[in-house]
């Protein structure tokens, strides 16, 4: 038994050292590296709360004894600290937003927000949210309008859930929330990502959406920004409905949500990806992708590991990079960067195993060189991939910078609107 608790204090030793350390070479490795410091770095405090639980029972066993028994302790003291620390640097995710903000949009930028914004656009989070994270990701205040559909494909049915305020809104400025999941099956859905983002704007009085697309294997690049596109559609043409309005859309989403909001903000009437809906408009106000991908082809070099390569070889694109490389370019979001390219905020942690950093800073490089519009970029300290799906410290303090920024540009449009 005093083997079974030293074993588990080296198994607590190494989900500390991987919050400061995460595996990103490894194509296998880094999946187990991301689930170990996404659900210890964000759910710190209900690691450390088992995990002390548990040792007690070991000392209560009598089996925490001997030179064995006390070197295992004092590897979960260390643990223990490791993860205390990882837990307060959360903190930082406050400034390092802000930070981000003002460099990008000036030191006045609040001074548009409209009235009562302020309450939340800082909001901290409560004990509450922290200690029942997954019970918080409800509203009482948010009205869900679930599985509405947007088009029929293959004689499948194309759905969107709609968030609002339960009071009336009308003419309301618009969240387009597009899920990840690596663009597959069973990986990711609209019911489960984005949702702390759209159930504090839906209190704000925006109007949200979340919509479904087709997945691969069975989809085929270019089927899930078609996807995403026709729903833009759909939404421009009937969210007024709901009290939105379709002249202000703002794009979101994470991981492959965060490469097809971006691809749908940078090819705006781009007829390759409107097939049989060229004329449509499919302009949006803004954009803010969440450690999303830029460079299906790699042309960099700044991919961590072949993981993505892989996957998008066998299951997306269905080609090589080296047989079909325009396939590729046309599919990247860096490829699109244009000087008209909507305001952008882009999230990225850095110590995300699946979504290269590096990729990502170069991107927000080539795009602040050619857009004429705001680009805004928040490198989160110690953040890993997913950690805004449900609340946390460091994802609270992110989704209030993403607030603000949209309440900045929702500001910006409606003053425009007003000159003109």
């Amino acid at each position: 038994m005093t083997v079974l608790f030293l074993v588990f204090a080296i198994l607590s030793a190494c989900f500390s050292y991987n919050l400061f350390y995460p595996v990103y070479k490894h194509p296998k490795g880094v999946l187990i590296s991301f689930l170990s410091g996404w659900l210890v770095g964000e759910l710190v405090w209900h690691h450390l709360i088992i995990q002390v639980a548990i040792t007690l029972l070991f000392v209560a066993g009598g089996v925490v004894e001997g030179f064995w028994g006390s070197l295992g302790l004092l590897i979960l003291l260390v643990s223990w600290w490791g993860m205390t620390m990882y837990h307060l640097q959360a903190a930082v995710a406050e400034q390092e937003v802000e930070d981000s903000l003002i460099k990008s949009l000036g030191a006045d930028y609040r001074q548009t927000f409209r009235d009562g914004i302020h309450n939340h656009a800082d909001k901290k989070p409560s004990r509450r949210e922290l200690a029942r994270p997954f019970a918080s990701l409800r509203s009482t205040n948010v009205e869900l309008i679930k599985n509405i559909t947007y088009e029929q494909v293959d004689g499948f049915n194309l759905k969107l859930d709609i968030r609002r305020a339960k009071r009336s809104v009308e003419n309301a400025p618009v969240l387009f929330q597009i899920h990840g999941g690596a663009w597959t099956y069973k990986m990711g859905s609209k019911n489960e990502q984005g949702i702390p983002l759209m159930n504090r704007l839906a209190e704000m009085g925006w109007v949200c959406v979340a919509i479904d697309y087709r997945l691969s294997p069975k989809a085929t690049f270019p089927d899930h920004i078609i996807d995403c596109k026709k729903a833009l559609v759909w939404v421009k043409k009937h969210i007024a409905e709901y009290g939105g309005n379709p002249d202000f859309i703002l794009v979101t989403g994470g991981s492959a949500g965060g490469h097809l909001s971006s691809l749908l903000s940078l090819t705006e009437n781009f007829a390759a990806f409107q097939p049989g809906f060229e004329d449509e408009d499919t302009r949006i106000n803004g954009c803010v992708p969440f450690y999303g991908i830029y460079d299906f082809l790699d042309e960099q070099g700044l991919q961590y590991h072949k993981g993505l390569e892989d996957i998008l070889e066998k299951s997306i694109l269905k080609s090589s990079k080296q047989a079909n490389p325009e396939l590729y370019r046309q599919a990247s979001p860096i490829n699109h960067i244009h000087k008209k390219a909507p305001p952008f905020m882009v999230i990225q942690g850095n110590k995300d195993t699946l979504v290269s950093t590096d990729e990502t800073r170069y991107f927000v490089e080539q795009l602040k060189q050619v857009s004429e519009n705001p680009v805004v970029y928040s490198e989160i300290t110690g953040a890993q991939h997913a950690f805004d799906v449900f609340p946390s410290v460091r994802s609270e303090h992110v989704l209030n910078g993403v607030v603000r920024f949209a309440e900045w540009l929702y500001s910006d449009y409606i003053n425009k609107q007003t000159k003109t």
